[in-house]
């Protein structure tokens, strides 16, 4: 067999193919044994029809088609491998000579990965927000811990702003009550936003026992987006009552015995979590400026199935579980289709281009993945899809998905070097040091990931589905 490479441009090459009519032999010999095992052939045995006779009865070229199509696979494999390629998708594959007895020539094009420079990033200097935890900030997560200690008793009165109470609905579109329009026993906390527009104002001022009819959107339901005229009635009003902020309180919804050790608990817990915010925020304007020093030529058939499996994901997974379509969720973005699919290609170049770079420097600084590793990222992957370790695990397996979990982790050690170069500094001019954190690979795996959106987990779960 020959073989030669012609660039086409920097992301796509051609192939082409020589193979000399003898080394068909073996796909030839399995295309009349597969052609025996489909005919019969009046005076033979199945499987027993002699070549000459198949060539005669069925024709030589059907026999060709066969052996050709059986042997193109292994020929173009041979020819990427000795061409040395880092070929995406599938080859657009032509046969230009097929001479029976003397010669098969095809050519195959075919998308390859580019070759960058990963350029210096030593240079890098990012500023994120400064690790500030404010007196009113551990109020706020003080408040919100009372907030759910809080009891409720009835009273005698009108409904007024934060009471809980408790109504009956009706719904009614064009006159007609909807069949999945009535609700009894709703307990509704008044300010909370969590039922339909206009309800608050409707039960405010409401005692047991009185009614308002107003109009709203429906939300969803049979009649979902249609203006309704809604019926509600207060059968019983209950006051919300907090729990006094000392120490009984702390030793009530905490083991802690004071009210100052509770918040100096959530003082801490807030400081943690900014330090993680920090972190990714860090690794995000990172990745950002090694993005914009990197020339990253984008493959076009590439970054066209790219987009068009984010579609897919958006519209099939994420809104379908949502209820809505894709003509709704643009409404709800207040976006038109042409700036949704802007965006989406946007999205889809940066991801390409993230895995690019990011898979290019494992390479430059042989960077390898430890199953102690592989197995923790299993882990929050499985968390994040709602599966158990177990079942994702087997979903990733089956589904052939491990290699793209190794990718992963490996594109986060990559960004985690390039933060480590980076100076970072927090908007107070001072310096950030993230090289201590031990979760900083981990972060940066989520934030490499959120870049460039690989889909193991959308695949393990439509393998758990099946």
């Amino acid at each position: 067999m020959k073989s030669a490479v012609e660039t086409l441009n920097p992301t796509r090459v051609r192939l082409s193919i020589e193979v000399p009519f003898e080394e068909l032999k073996d796909s030839l010999d399995a295309a009349y044994k597969k052609i025996n095992q489909q005919v019969t052939v009046k005076g033979f045995r199945k499987g027993k029809i002699p070549a000459r006779v198949i060539d005669q009865r069925f024709g030589r070229g059907a026999v060709l088609e066969e052996a050709v199509n059986d042997a193109l696979p292994k020929f173009y494999t041979e020819a990427v491998n000795e061409g040395e390629l880092n070929v995406l998708g599938q080859p657009e594959v032509d046969i230009t000579e097929l001479k029976d007895g003397e010669l098969l020539a095809f050519t195959a094009e075919v998308d390859v990965r580019p070759e960058i420079e990963i350029p210096d990033y030593s240079g890098i200097e990012v500023t994120v927000d400064a690790l500030e935890v404010t007196d009113e900030e551990v109020e706020k997560a003080v408040e919100q811990l009372r907030e759910r200690f809080a009891s409720t008793n009835p009273v005698e009165r009108a409904a007024a702003d934060g009471d809980v109470v408790t109504i009956d609905l009706q719904a009614k579109v064009d006159g007609e009550v909807l069949e999945d329009g009535v609700a009894d026993g709703v307990s509704y906390t008044i300010g909370s936003g969590e039922l339909l527009d206009g309800i608050d104002e409707a039960v405010t001022g409401l005692e047991a026992g009185g009614e308002a009819t107003f109009t709203s959107q429906l939300k969803g339901g049979s009649a979902e987006g249609k203006d309704a005229e809604v019926t509600v009635k207060v059968t019983a009003v209950a006051a919300r009552e907090l729990p006094e902020l000392d120490d009984d309180f702390a030793q009530m919804a905490s083991e802690f015995d004071t009210l100052e050790e509770l918040k100096a608990d959530s003082r801490k817990r807030l400081e943690t979590t900014k330090q993680y915010d920090q972190a990714t925020q860090a690794q995000e304007r990172v990745l950002e400026e090694l993005l914009k020093l990197a020339e990253v030529p984008i493959p076009e058939k590439l970054l066209a199935d790219e987009v068009q499996t984010r579609k897919h994901n958006l519209e099939h997974h994420q809104l379908g579980q949502m209820g809505l379509d894709l003509e709704k969720y643009l409404e709800i973005q207040g976006k038109t289709l042409e700036e949704f699919e802007n965006e989406t290609s946007e999205q889809a170049i940066k991801g390409i281009k993230t895995q690019f770079i990011l898979d290019e420097l494992v390479n430059k600084e042989k960077l390898n993945v430890n199953q102690e590793e592989l197995t923790e990222h299993l882990m929050r992957r499985a968390a994040s899809s709602g599966m158990s370790p177990d079942q994702f695990a087997q979903a990733v397996v089956e589904g052939g998905q491990v290699p793209m979990l190794v990718g992963e982790v490996a594109r986060g050690k990559a960004l985690a070097v390039v933060v480590e170069a980076a100076k970072v500094v927090d908007t107070n001019g001072e310096v950030v040091d993230l090289e201590d954190d031990e979760d900083e690979a981990a972060e940066a795996t989520e934030t490499a990931e959120a870049a460039t959106e690989d889909k193991a987990d959308d695949k393990a779960e439509e393998k758990n589905e099946a």
